[in-house]
């Protein structure tokens, strides 16, 4: 039986997080506050700083024929931030910067050009290259197979994720990972935030740009938006599960890793507190979270989502349910904001949307698709942990991504990177101390990458990277430097000055 938080404690819970966001920061913290083995790194993936992308047998991933069709901008990764040639320079920049960790992703199609069959000896060379390095330099590498970025040869032969055969293909993917990097790779994530790539299929606006009239924002020429998004989450569900039992089967006793699934989050917080609004919002939350977390925890979706989707969302048999139950040994969680809901029923009338909200990011100031900086607002990342440690038994969660957008400028005086790093690790830190089981917080990004909406129009990074120079120099900000600081206990963070001076409570319900 699915687990769902009545209205009434859902209320009560929103209200919590509300008064613990003005009470709960008037206190200095610093890496000492944290336990000793509390993960702390950054990150990165493949198509999004590697380059090199038609060099030593790599092919096309879904994601290069998306840049290349130039939907939201004209920036590729064909070159990047070629961290296929220059990952030792990186490395020594992590090493210096007191990184624990660093996550990347794996380039399917560098590995195994044609989806399956053969490994590319220079793809297996690379990735070995750059773990070893890793390694050496004492920073513990978290591994995720695919990012949005599965070969277009299985795109073109199947359609990819809409097909169940890509079940079987990914095993083998994975399988290849497991028995050549296993040995030093201690932390797996098989698909990057299942719960957004699904909706990508809805409205087309990530690879593999599918969708349908009259969902879809691009021009379209496949897909079917109604079902798709249900199926794709299905099978990366089912491929979790057989990736699990597989790595539980032949290697994690050898091994000793682990092995999970990131999941993207936002705090939702209901428009008004009436009755539809606060329904409307948890009927959010199990459509974004509860939509993959509810069949690894409890082995099927949510009861919300089966009875608005009907025969359009499948169905697991009783062994697929068990199989997919518990199929994992940490969540990843990916965080940059909150959202208000509010109830739309005109959109549940006319079948426009099944989560039937209107999810009001204009009213909270900002936009995700422009190059604006996201508000402070730390107690969401907190609620986001207190949400799965009450709805989903508090499992072992590392944020995985985290960080602040920025227009991409040549000033290295991030300042406002800086805030938001001190007020996100404060309010980790928070969650922790109300019992959060989480264990590593990893800022996003490591370098300055093409991000997938905005090209290199936006920044994350802690590292900016000049595209204009034909070494690609690299030049640590003034957030790298913090963090730095930090990681190696030289610095405290007075969470009360940050969290008063840029924390805007006013969006909130009253």
């Amino acid at each position: 039986m699915t687990k769902m938080l009545d209205i009434s404690l859902y209320h009560i819970f929103v209200l919590c997080i509300i008064a613990v966001a003005g009470i709960c920061y008037a206190t200095e913290y610093s890496r000492n506050d944290f336990p000793v083995n509390f993960i702390f790194g950054s990150g990165t993936t493949s198509y999004q700083v590697e380059g090199a992308a038609n060099e030593d047998g790599r092919t096309a991933s879904i994601w290069d024929t998306f840049a290349h069709a130039g939907y939201s901008h004209e920036d590729t990764g064909d070159i990047a931030c070629d961290q296929y040639d220059k990952y030792k320079e990186d490395v020594k920049l992590m090493a210096d910067m007191g990184l624990d960790a660093y996550r990347f992703s794996i380039s399917w199609s560098r590995l195994i050009p044609n989806g399956r069959g053969p490994v590319n000896p220079k793809g297996l060379e690379y990735y070995n290259n750059l773990i070893n390095e890793l390694l050496k330099h004492g920073i513990q590498p978290h591994v995720t197979l695919v990012n949005y970025d599965h070969p277009q040869a299985l795109e073109d032969e199947y359609g990819g994720w809409v097909s169940r055969k890509m079940v079987e293909d990914f095993i083998q993917y994975a399988d290849v990972c497991f028995k050549e990097f296993g040995d030093r790779v201690q932390y797996w994530t098989p698909v990057n935030e299942p719960n957004i790539f699904g909706r990508g299929y809805d409205e087309g606006i990530v690879p593999p740009q599918r969708c349908s009239p009259p969902f879809g924002v691009t021009n379209c020429t496949r897909g079917n938006s109604s079902t798709e998004p249900y199926l794709v989450v299905h099978h990366i569900l089912l491929a979790q599960a057989s990736v699990v039992r597989l790595y539980r089967k032949n290697y994690q006793a050898k091994q000793h890793g682990f092995i999970g699934l990131s999941i993207y989050t936002s705090f939702n917080v209901p428009y008004t507190y009436t009755k539809q609004d606060i329904i409307a919002t948890q009927r959010a939350n199990d459509f974004l979270f509860g939509w993959v977390l509810e069949p690894l925890v409890f082995g099927d979706y949510p009861k919300i989502m089966k009875q608005n989707a009907g025969s359009r969302i499948p169905s697991f048999t009783k062994l697929e349910s068990e199989m997919v139950k518990g199929a994992f040994d940490f969540i990843g969680v990916i965080h940059y904001y909150n959202i208000r809901i509010k109830d739309n029923p005109v959109s549940l009338l006319t079948e426009l949307r099944d989560y039937s909200s209107d999810q009001a990011l204009q009213m909270m100031g900002y936009d995700p698709m422009t190059d604006s900086e996201f508000p402070i607002n730390p107690w969401g990342l907190e609620g986001v942990l207190e949400y799965i440690k009450q709805s989903y038994g508090n499992p072992p969660v590392f944020v995985y991504e985290n960080g602040q957008r920025m227009p991409r400028i040549s000033s290295l005086e991030d300042t406002p990177r800086v805030e938001y790093l001190q007020a996100y690790i404060g309010g980790v830190l928070n969650a922790m101390r109300n019992g959060s089981n989480t264990r590593g917080y990893f800022a996003w990004s490591f370098l300055d990458v093409l991000e997938l909406f905005n090209g290199f129009d936006t920044a994350y990074g802690l590292v900016y990277v000049d595209i204009d120079d034909p070494e690609l120099k690299r030049y640590p900000k003034l957030s790298a430097h913090w963090y730095s600081r930090f990681l190696n206990g030289k610095t405290k963070v007075n969470t009360d000055q940050v969290i008063k001076s840029k924390d805007n409570l006013s969006h909130l319900p009253s």
